[in-house]
């Protein structure tokens, strides 16, 4: 899929795929450094993050396993509801695991923050976050994300695995989605 595909449905591209390509490229080589001589757990959180935890395992040279977790805080609108569910939860046990949450997006952080207490009460060694996007000015909580790929506005993001009422993840580039889509 390519910009020409959809239409009028983006205003604008924030990233590209190349760009995202080099990023996570750059990612994997911090993360091999980090955990070097560890095991790391890769935990992606569905169904946004797959796009991005396929290509940053893909990049690593370190030997990872990974499991996923869906949990919901949106329904098919553009802003979190605030309340959190587990859709499918871990198969993995975490006690003395280095985990590794990979996101597609941070946002209020008001998810996350959840997640990352859940996990952490279950015993692992380290959790730390790994994120493609991160919007500062959307940010209600504080998080120490130790690895970002990209900062963008405060917009409505679509592409690379980020959806509006579960389309256009399939699109290989971040961008702003036009209004006129979802209002």
């Amino acid at each position: 899929m390519d910009q020409n595909d959809l239409g009028t449905d983006i205003e604008k591209v924030l990233v590209t795929e190349a760009q995202i390509a080099h990023r996570l490229t750059e990612m994997a080589s911090d993360i091999d450094r980090d955990y070097q001589g560890r095991d790391v757990l890769l935990v992606g959180v569905l169904k946004g993050a797959v796009m991005v935890m396929a290509d940053l395992a893909r990049a690593l040279h370190s030997r990872v396993r990974m499991d996923w977790m869906a949990v919901s805080s949106y329904g098919s609108g553009t802003k979190s509801s605030g309340v959190v569910r587990i859709l499918k939860d871990l198969d993995t046990d975490l006690k003395d695991q280095h985990v590794l949450i990979v996101e597609d997006i941070i946002d209020s952080g008001l998810t996350l923050s959840w997640l990352l207490s859940n996990l952490r009460s279950r015993g692992a060694a380290s959790v730390e976050i790994c994120t493609l996007l991160r919007k500062p000015e959307a940010v209600k909580v504080e998080l120490d994300v130790r690895y970002v790929g990209f900062d963008v506005p405060n917009e409505f993001v679509i592409g690379y695995g980020l959806d509006y009422a579960e389309r256009y993840r399939n699109v290989p580039f971040v961008a702003t989605l036009a209004p006129h889509v979802y209002q």
